[in-house]
This record gives structure tokens, sequence and C-alpha cells, in this order.
């Protein structure tokens, strides 16, 4: 807590009277572009992967990045996606899953949730990650299968985005684009799935481009 307190003093004596118009500015509203969804993982940050300024992005995190189809939850996500979409007349959401997250190793070993019931309840949103890889990926071992988990979990959520009505709406006219992300931890390194090859592939080597239904990765692929 004492760094936290050093922070803002910092931030009010250092920060805050060198930005002073750009908080000025932010007083009169927000209008950012981009929704960004993504886990609450400590070692994420949207703002600093981004390289953007407050305002820029309305960002929305939860353990495992997860979105609940619509009506299958009563939490602040839906209010979240609903007012950027038809509130701020967001452009672009991005989805955004990492490397090494712990919510996706509990949906592979649910054993290891023991004592946490409402992190089993709120993984059930993941069920159709969790069948997908199943299904397709019965011979990967550990590390590898929880890559491509994450990978498939960013897509299976995309699709529970467009159960909502604010989202569909948009989609249709032209006014919204998904995208799915992946960021990788120890390097650095941020993959945007690409629909025309079936991978999530580096942003630095591969223009972005908005994902379309249905979206599938075509194998597993490391990251």
């Amino acid at each position: 807590m004492q760094k936290l307190l050093q922070g803002i003093h910092h931030f009010q004596t250092n920060v805050f009277g060198s930005r002073r118009e750009l908080f000025a500015r932010l007083a009169d509203g927000q209008h950012p572009e981009v929704l960004f969804i993504t886990c609450s993982d400590s070692r994420i940050n949207p703002n600093l992967v981004t390289q953007t300024e407050p305002g820029e992005l309305f960002i929305l995190r939860n353990a495992g990045n997860i979105v609940p189809p619509y009506g299958a939850a009563n939490g602040g996500e839906g209010a979240t996606i609903e007012f950027a979409v038809a509130g701020l007349r967001i452009q672009d959401i991005i989805l955004c899953g990492h490397t090494h997250c712990g919510a996706m190793k509990g949906l592979l070993q649910p054993e290891t949730l023991q004592g946490m019931p409402m992190m089993t309840a709120w993984l059930a949103h993941a069920e159709a990650t969790r069948r997908v890889v199943r299904e397709k990926y019965t011979d990967l071992p550990g590390n590898a299968l929880l890559n491509v988990t994450i990978q498939e979990n960013v897509l299976v959520q995309l699709e529970n985005l467009r159960t909502y009505p604010a989202v569909a709406a948009a989609l249709a006219s032209g006014s919204l684009k998904l995208h799915g992300w992946v960021y990788k931890i120890e390097t650095g390194e941020v993959f945007a799935f690409n629909p025309e090859r079936g991978q999530f592939l580096p942003l630095t080597e591969v223009p972005p481009a908005p994902v379309p239904p249905p979206a599938r990765l075509t194998a597993a692929h490391a990251i």
C-alpha cells in the first residue's frame, strides 16, 4: 500500500501538472474508439502495451477475458459492452487473451479450483472453449494445450460478443469491427487472429483484420 501512496503523490506533484490540459479535456467527457476486453491478470497493462493515453481505451477486465453470452449472467460485462457500443459508439472491440493465463489453467484442470466455487461457476461461461479443446487437441501436452486453449477461448468469447443486440446491430450496420488478440508476456509480442490463415500471427508482420463468424483455428499453433 505504501508504494501506491507514493505513486499517487508522484502523480499529483510531478505528472498531473505537466498534463493538465489533457485532464481538463477529459473532464468534459470521454470519446474512446476502442473497447479493450482482457484478463484481470496483474501482468497485463492495456495502456502500456498499446501506448495509449487516458481516454483512448474503454477497458473491461475479468478473469479469463470472458464474455458471458447475452442474458446468461447479470454482471457488469453486459452493461459495459452495451454502454461502449450503444452509448460511446465504439468502432472496434479487441478481445485480448494472454500467455500463462491462470483462468485457462483452471478451465483445463478444475481440480485446482477447490475452495473457489465462484471461479468455478464463472468458468462455466468458457465451457465451449473447454469442449472445443477436448475434441480437437487430444494429443497435445501441457503447455501446448494451454497455449491453444488461450487462443481458442479468444475466438469463443468473440462469438459470445455477437449475441449482444447492440453488438449485432453495430456489426450489421458496418460501424463496428471485432478483433482477437493474444499478448505474450515473456516477449511483449501481440498476436492477432488472421481469418485467411486461421491462426494468430504477430501484429508486426500481418495487418490486423476484423474477425468474421465463425472463426476457428485451423490447427494448433504455438505462440
